[in-house]
This record gives structure tokens, sequence and C-alpha cells, in this order.
């Protein structure tokens, strides 16, 4: 299928063929008719691509604190390759569409054929078909056209606008800009029985708004204006007041998108004591304290479509709000404006001024932009024949494959066949990581060593993605079905990337597929996943020996010089390893105990593995605290302290701190034993000392991932069983369990 996409790095835009989306059992694929183009975010959001590094950075100051603070701890050009892959992927344009949908989840609550409206960046995107969670698709009306369904999202926007200002029948209010969602705005006040003044310096804009409400002109002092509605480009605070009887207005909505703070100064001369103020647009926020504050006006801004926005479980796991205490959500919003549009209440068919063919689609950005000087307010997009109607592909003509015939020219991956001495790689999941440390890391080796391996295949969520790591890295197919993956018999080894909660069911769909797998940590995020990859009657299984997790900790030099300076000793050692991990948000998906597993499951492992790989024996018992808020919520894996006791009698402590200076180094490792000791600071500097004499390694920081690869790469290579043996593996994912159990129990936990 084809999907716009933009280049964050350098804000060039591209219509690409990329794999179409799988369908998940809350969603439901939509072909796509018609899809809307936002004058004011899509616009905003193509500049800010288009600017420099330095102009990125000084409109995100914040994530440049951010870089900085990783610079010291990590290095600069490991920091800088992490920046490079972060900014050097594109980003999906559109979020508000309508089509037809050509494949429903089990729990959707829709049916393939049916008309659908849909919502949401990163999910209604100008693409010929989207894949759309529940609570972003609502069903379109009859009579309501796929243009003007279209509209839902951007229309559900202004409509929230409407809702904070909180408005009541007969009241006055003003709305500043009359561009797009001013107009719609317009339009739902009038139809909510208020008396409108609308404002932009744009005087046709001023009549427009007159006459999608049946008036002839506004815009000029003197012309026909209807009753309860004035448009004006000039004068505001004059005829505001006038408008309002001298008292001022009730509300003020503002929907110009400006830097300049003179649409708020200006909302609080025209507002009455006690008015009230909101701002949906972008706009300066500099408020005049003196004018706030003396009448008291309430200030407030309108999130997006509405409530549910920005949350991943109402957005993304389809969990809905309660009707009875949330009465407008985001998709409701989209439902009430659909039907305002059917009733003939706002009519957003007559905003449009440009209709482009989906193949023509990057024509509309050049009038977006600027580029093309011609005046524009609503922007469609045409899919198809452009109608729509009754055009439903058949399911088995969705292509979620896209094969390249020439790699990239990318020097490391010259050929797609796989020879005898080389081993096909493919990826599962293509995020963050694996872009900018394992892709890297891979073809730093085959520059080494002669190309020991071939890219195949990558297979992601979103066809982009797959798409774009697939070009840069010189893969042989994108896909967004694994099964391409699994079933490609060129792959030797798949690596698994993907989110915690999907590791399992994939290293067992990847083993039966007869593949060695790497998958990132953890192996799994609970028992029960775990019983369906090993059997706990009789976990013996030698298949498992071609699963390897990254662990690579244990791979870094400064472990291995640590594990060979206490090799000769006859005591068990003392261990203490802190982790200054920082605080992240409850609403990242790592912290979601059904997705990531949590922070012990999802990270803690590699501490737990780094210790027992240095000992040379797994754990057998766990004592864990964690600390109490004031009011007596448990953080188990924010901030934690654990005790392992170790089969050879080594006993380790485990701090994993959420609450610490950030400046500080994130790991910290102290090692006694045998009258000696060790410490590890960052796998920066080594330093041993004491009776089993001295070693020092220091340098630039070394985590291991080139060593795990490489020994990876060569065990798959020779038929052999993965670097780290299977039981580690399964001790350290039993005792992160343990680790949970123990939390709550109080109590001492076994393995």
């Amino acid at each position: 299928m084809k999907q716009i996409l933009q280049s964050f790095k350098t804000g060039e835009m591209w219509l690409a063929e990329v794999p179409a989306p799988l369908c998940k059992g809350k969603g439901a694929v939509v072909q796509t008719a018609a899809s809307f183009v936002s004058a004011g975010t899509e616009r905003m959001l193509a500049e800010f691509a288009k600017k420099g590094i330095v102009g990125k950075a000084l409109q995100m100051p914040d994530q440049v604190k951010k870089v900085i603070r990783k610079m010291k701890t990590e290095g600069i050009f490991a920091t800088l390759e992490k920046v490079q892959a972060k900014l050097d992927q594109p980003i999906p344009l559109g979020y508000s569409s309508a089509g037809v949908v050509v494949e429903a989840g089990r729990d959707c609550g829709l049916n393939v054929g049916d008309r659908v409206a849909c919502g949401g960046a990163g999910f209604a995107n100008h693409a010929e078909f989207n894949y759309v969670p529940r609570n972003l698709l609502v069903k379109i009306p009859d009579g309501v056209s796929f243009e003007d369904a279209s509209c839902a999202t951007v229309g559900s926007i202004a409509l929230q606008g409407v809702r904070q200002c909180e408005v009541n029948l007969g009241e006055t209010v003003a709305v500043i800009g009359l561009g797009l969602l001013g107009q719609l705005a317009v339009q739902m006040l009038r139809a909510s029985g208020c008396r409108v003044i609308g404002f932009d310096p744009n005087k046709s804009r001023c009549e427009l708004a007159m006459s999608m409400c049946g008036g002839e002109s506004g815009g000029v002092r003197g012309a026909p204006a209807l009753p309860g509605l004035r448009c004006v480009s000039e004068n505001l605070v004059g005829e505001a007041m006038a408008f309002s009887g001298g008292f001022g207005v009730d509300a003020v909505l503002i929907t110009a998108a400006t830097h300049s703070d003179e649409p708020v100064t200006v909302a609080a001369e025209i507002c009455r004591k006690k008015g009230r103020v909101v701002a949906t647009g972008l706009v300066g926020m500099n408020l005049p304290r003196d004018q706030y504050y003396k009448k008291e006006v309430d200030f407030r801004l309108s999130c997006s479509y509405g409530p549910g926005r920005y949350d991943p479980v109402y957005e993304e796991q389809g969990v809905d709000y309660p009707f009875g205490y949330v009465r407008w959500t985001e998709q409701r919003n989209m439902a009430a404006f659909l039907q305002l549009v059917a009733e003939g209440k706002v009519t957003p068919g007559k905003l449009v001024t440009h209709r482009f063919k989906f193949d023509d689609a990057l024509d509309a950005y050049q009038v977006l932009l600027g580029i093309k000087k011609e005046p524009y307010l609503g922007i469609v997009l045409e899919y198809g024949d452009g109608s729509g109607l009754d055009r439903i592909d058949k399911i088995d003509r969705i292509k979620r494959r896209v094969d390249f015939s020439v790699q990239s020219k990318n020097p490391d991956n010259p050929v797609n066949p796989v020879r005898k001495e080389t081993i096909g790689v493919s990826f599962v999941g293509a995020g963050n990581f694996a872009k900018a440390v394992l892709l890297p890391t891979i073809r730093s080796i085959n520059r080494k060593s002669n190309n020991q391996t071939i890219l195949r295949g990558v297979s992601t969520a979103t066809g982009m993605s797959a798409t774009d790591t697939a070009k840069k890295y010189g893969f042989a197919f994108a896909a967004t079905d694994q099964s391409e993956v699994l079933k490609d018999e060129s792959t030797n080894l798949v690596f698994v990337t993907t989110r915690h909660d999907m590791h399992a069911a994939q290293i067992k769909a990847a083993l039966d597929a007869g593949k060695y797998v790497f998958s990132e940590k953890p192996l799994c995020i609970n028992e029960e996943q775990l019983s369906k990859l090993v059997n706990p009657v009789n976990p013996v299984n030698p298949v498992l020996n071609k699963v390897m997790i990254g662990f690579n900790r244990r791979f870094s030099p400064h472990a291995k010089l640590l594990k060979e300076y206490f090799a000769k000793r006859t005591l068990p050692l003392v261990m203490h390893y802190r982790v200054n991990a920082g605080s992240i948000p409850k609403d990242i998906w790592l912290q979601d105990p059904e997705v990531g597993g949590g922070r012990m499951v999802g990270e803690g492992c590699h501490f737990i593995d780094f210790m027992s790989y240095v000992c040379g024996a797994p754990v057998e018992k766990v004592q864990a605290m964690c600390i109490k808020t004031a009011n007596g919520a448990e953080t188990p894996e924010d901030s934690i302290s654990v005790n392992l006791q170790f089969a050879d009698g080594s006993v380790g402590t485990l701090e994993y701190v959420a609450l610490g200076d950030t400046t500080l180094p994130k790991e910290w490792c102290e090692i006694h034993g045998e009258g000696s000791t060790a410490t590890m600071d960052n796998f920066c500097k080594t330093v041993c000392s004491g009776k089993l004499g001295k070693r020092k390694l220091k340098g630039k920081q070394q985590k291991g991932f080139a060593e795990e690869l490489a020994a990876t790469i060569i065990a798959v290579k020779n038929g052999a069983a993965m670097p780290i043996p299977f039981e580690e593996i399964l001790n350290v994912t039993k005792t992160t369990f343990a680790i949970l159990k123990a939390v709550k129990s109080g109590q001492s936990e076994e393995v």
C-alpha cells in the first residue's frame, strides 16, 4: 500500500510503498476513502521537521538537557549515534480520515463493510489502509459523505474547545481566529444557541463564517449580518464590547495559531468579569496578570480531541471511560460532530478549498507550506476513484510484505541471497534499541569479519517502520506479519525486539519454525508465559539451547575481568550492585505489568545475571523490600532493595533506585572476597586490589554489546548452543518473579 511519510531529520516528504498493517483484536483495518489534511498541526509538524538540528534544539530545551546528561555517562559518540537514530526515522502524517472496514478484530464491535470515521495520530494516517483501535473509530451516519466524515477528528478538536467554554443558551462568545477550527466552532456555537462574534484579520474568512451560517457578509463594516452573529477583521475590543452591551463576552475561544501573546491579552480585555478564556490553538501564553486577576477570568486549555487523548490505555488498549463519569470522550466527540453534520448544523464540505488524488498528495503540502501561493482552508485527499462507496478490496489482496529486488546502497549487505558461509538474520520488531544499538553493532561485526551475516527480513507493527528500517540497513524485505520472517528459508537467526509481553510467544514461534532466537530481555513477564515455553515437569529441552537473551553486561570486558580476578577464590563473595535507574512515568508501557512486566522483570534481570555470572552460581533464595509512600502505596520496582543468596554461598545486594540524582552515573558494582575488593564504575572503570593482586581497566563505556552479538553469530554459524546456557536464563527469569513475590509476602522466597 501507499502512505505519506516525512523525514523528522530533513523534512523531506514522500509517498512510500509499505506493507499493510495487521488487524488486532481491539480494532479494525480500514481502507481509506478520504483523509483530511490539518492546516494547523500538520503544517507545524512539517515546518518543525524542516528545521536544522540547532532549530530543533532551540524548540526542545528539555530534550537537549537529557542528551547532555547522557553524553556525560555514555560518551559523546555513543549518545550522538542514538540521537541520530532517533532523528533519522520517518514520521507518518495525518490523523483524520474515513473509509470502509475491511478486517474487524473480534472485540472491536464493527463488521466488514461498515463505513467509519477514524481518528488519532499514528493511526488515521494518510495511507491506503490503516489499523485503528476501537475507541478511535466511529460509524458514519447515513447521508454523511466520506469527505465530510474525514473531518471528524479535526471537528472534534473544535467541539472540545467549545465544551471547555461551558457555554449556556443565550451567552455571548468571541472566537479569535477564523481558520478551519474557528469556522467549525462558530457553527457549533450558533447551533448551541449562543450569540457569536468572530475575529480574523483576513476579511474573506469573516465573510466565509457569515455565509456558512446563512448570512451574507459581516467582514466589511455596514454589510448585512445575521442576528446574533458578527464577524470583524479589525477593532475587536470595541466591537466585542458593543456586541455584549458593554459587559464583555461570557467566553472567548482562541483558535488562532501564532506565537504572539496578543490573542490571550485581547481575550482578557473583551471578557466579562468571571468570564472564561479557552485556548485550543497554538498560541503564546504569557498572560497579562493584572487583567486576568482583576476580572477573575478563568483561563483554560483544550486538550485536542477530548478526554482519552494521550492515554494509551484508552487509545491503544480500547478501555473506555465510564459514560456516566466522562460524558464526552474523544470518540464520543467524534460521534457528536458527525451527528451535527448529519443534521446539517455543521457543514465541513463548504470549508474544503482543495481536493487532491492520493497519488498527487505531495502537491497538497506544496499548498500547505506556502510553496504554491494559493489561499487554502480545508484540504482533502481522495483515494481510489474518489467516491469510496462500496469499494472494498478483498482481504487477500492486502499485501503485508514488500520485497526489495535491489538492496539499498549498504556496502555491508551487498546481495540478498545467503551464502553458505553466512547466516541469514531477520528482525521481529525494530524499535529505538534495535536501530541505535543492535543493527549498527551487527554492521560493525560484518565489517570486521567479512560479512558473517546477511539481513533478510524485518517485521514491525507498522509498515512505515519496517520499510524504513529495511531500506536503511539493507534487508531483503519488510513485513507487518511476522510469519513472513518465520517462513523465510534463508533466515537462520531471528531477533525479537518487541514489547516484553510479546517475547514468549514470538520466541516459541521462532523455535517452532526451526530458527535460532536472540530476544532482548526479558524471556517472558510472568509464570503463565514461562509455562508455555518451559515444561515445569521436565524443563530440560535441547531446543531451548537455541534461545539467547540479551544479557549483554556479562560479555563486557569489565565483567570478564571481575570473573577472572575472583576465579581462584576459596570463599564466597559479597556483592553489591547499585542502579541509579531514574524515574519514568507510570503510563510508560514498561510500567504496565501486563505489557512491560514492570522494571524489575524488564530491567532488573540484567544485574541479577551479572552477579550470577561473576560468582558462577545460580540464585537460590531472595528477600526484597521496597519503599512506601505516605499513603502506603508500594512501588516495588522503582525503588527496591533485594538480597540474593547464590548456590555457592555468595550473597548479593541489588539496589534499584528511581529517586537518586540523575547526574550520578547509572551503575556501580562493588565485590569483596578473599581479602580483596573490586569496584566497577558504570562499565567505564574497574579497579581490583588486595591479596589477589591489582588489576585495572579504564576507558570508554563498554557494556558488552559487540562481544555478545559476535558470540551469538558464531554459535549459530557453528550450529552450537547459544553463549548463555538456558538454565542460567531460566534461573534469572524465575529470580525476578520470586522478587515480586517477596515484596508482597515480606518473606524469603525460594527460586
